[in-house]
């Protein structure tokens, strides 16, 4: 049997979300004590249980939804026969659903102005940071304290070597459209949550005609955000990245497509 706090050590190392469902207490027959645990993985498996039968399959849908939303819930079933569950066994349960999120990680390929702006910002709510940048000058720790990691890379090999899942978040705003092209082409090899990248829509597009040139299919360019933010009217570099982490924060929030 696999233990839940090692699973859950596991999972954090590999960087990915769960929720934990705990029995805060119960009441009468029901199908197990209080201090029952299961985890609740974002596909939806699980591992040990907290009875089976409609309660965990309802816990197991608010354990996915507190995933999306990173909100802890604590609800209250009735386990009698013509209640919310129609569960036979009598008693009463009460659930605690926490969210196990991995630490989200703002990948910033380009080290300008917005990058600046962007790496303050996203550190403060909570971000790893890392900045990618072809000019030795512009990616280091002395430019940019917050970050974790700085990295000199060609853009075209932005993201090679990086291990991106679910929990990266990756925004483009180099210092060209050329660089633009080549991060993006890079980026969509990647498994990232989110992918924006900067620029007018008639820039868009023309990065979009050269990458379907080389082979990129329409439906992996449609989960591009670009032009990249919510549209706020932003003109200063703190005004760009305020947009920007603000449409980061919806994804990370929102409810899944």
């Amino acid at each position: 049997m696999v233990d839940i706090y090692q699973e859950i050590v596991a999972l954090k190392d590999r960087g990915e979300d769960a929720a934990l469902v705990t029995v805060v207490s119960a009441g009468g027959s029901t199908p197990r004590e209080a201090g029952a645990k299961m985890l609740v993985k974002t596909d939806g498996s699980i591992v040990g249980t907290i009875g089976g039968g409609n309660l965990e399959l309802v816990a197991i849908k608010e354990a996915l939804k507190a995933i999306r939303t990173g909100k802890s819930n604590r609800l209250d079933y009735g386990l009698q026969p013509g209640e919310e569950l129609g569960m036979i066994c009598g008693g009463d349960v009460e659930i605690f659903i926490e969210p196990l999120l991995a630490e989200p990680t703002l990948y910033i390929c380009g080290g300008g102005h917005i990058g600046l702006a962007l790496a303050k910002m996203g550190r403060l709510l909570g971000f790893k940071i890392t900045v990618i940048d072809d000019r030795p000058e512009y990616a280091n720790t002395g430019r940019f304290p917050e970050a974790e990691q700085t990295r000199v890379s060609d853009y075209d090999k932005a993201f090679s070597g990086l291990n991106i899942d679910r929990s990266g978040y990756i925004i483009i705003v180099t210092h060209g459209h050329k660089g633009d092209t080549a991060a993006l082409a890079s980026a969509l090899g990647t498994q990232a949550r989110y992918i924006g990248m900067i620029g007018s829509k008639k820039k868009v597009a023309s990065c979009y005609e050269q990458l379907r040139e080389k082979g990129f299919a329409r439906e992996q360019l449609d989960k591009v955000h670009a032009p990249i933010g919510l549209e706020i009217y932003s003109q200063t570099p703190e005004e760009i990245a305020v947009s920007i982490m603000a449409e980061i924060i919806a994804v990370r929030r929102g409810p899944s497509p």
